[in-house]
């Protein structure tokens, strides 16, 4: 399992740079389509509607967002209220699940509707945050502020951790991890801005890496809450080792819809 896990992150993280750094504006929009396209396929796999008769669901509910928001429709406030509503939604499953204890199961068309507006509407902010003025760097340094906060949580939580953070939603997360997530997204984010010579004062630098770091968190506690829900392990089968697109994008989504209007 570890060699899968490595041999796949070996091809997957090349991959993933040149794409970023590289990619045109609509070749990478493109993927994003495709990828939100895919995220919407395993939202239907695991929750058990995959079937004809939910092809309008996703369709409305899913689709049209994620092609409405890649395209530039202009959307005015909607752009950013429903998305913020999704998030709450997510978050609000978080809580479910664990108050339930995690024995509970919500397949049906509630968790289809939470799913496929969870991709719909928060896929699109890759592109969005990519392709604009800047753009570049933004997404790099999210995802970087998201990998050391992983990090960071795992390996505190795994050498202090002894206050399960959300037991039914993710047995292994403690609250000691996510404050060791939260000090090494503070650190990496003050030394990332010094690298790249940004000008902010220090406190906006350490509150945008805070928030980056939170955000993550929170995301990935969503993703877990959603499979828990669905009753699945992973989310897909697509990266071997490492499971499914929505297993590996979870703790970016949060965070890259905060950072699309940080820099707005």
């Amino acid at each position: 399992m570890l060699r899968t896990r490595l041999l796949t992150a070996a091809i997957l993280l090349p991959a993933v740079a040149a794409l970023v750094l590289f990619a045109p504006p609509w070749f990478f929009k493109i993927v994003n389509v495709i990828a939100g396209l895919w995220g919407l396929y395993e939202v239907a796999e695991m929750t058990g509607a995959l079937h004809w008769v939910a092809i309008p669901l996703f369709a409305v509910v899913g689709g049209i967002p994620l092609f409405a928001l890649l395209y530039g429709a202009n959307l005015g406030w909607v752009g950013w209220v429903v998305p913020l509503i999704v998030i709450l939604m997510m978050l609000g499953l978080v809580i479910r699940i664990e108050v339930a204890g995690g024995g509970e199961r919500f397949r049906g068309p509630r968790l289809v509707f939470i799913g496929a507006a969870y991709v719909g509407f928060l896929f699109p902010f890759f592109s969005l945050v990519r392709n604009r003025p800047g753009g570049v760097k933004v997404l790099l340094l999210v995802i970087l502020l998201a990998v050391v906060s992983d990090s960071g949580a795992y390996f505190v939580g795994r050498y202090r951790g002894r206050t399960k953070l959300a037991p039914s939603v993710s047995p292994n997360k403690t609250v000691e991890g996510a404050i060791g997530g939260l000090v090494a997204t503070i650190i990496g984010g003050w030394l990332l801005f010094k690298l790249i010579g940004a000008t902010w004062d220090v406190g906006r630098i350490l509150l945008f890496a805070a928030m980056i770091s939170i955000l993550a968190q929170l995301g990935d506690l969503a993703g877990s809450a959603l499979k828990r829900a669905a009753g699945v392990k992973d989310s897909g089968w697509i990266f071997p080792g490492h499971g499914g697109l929505l297993d590996r994008t979870c703790s970016l989504v949060f965070a890259l819809f905060f950072a699309y209007y940080w820099f707005q």
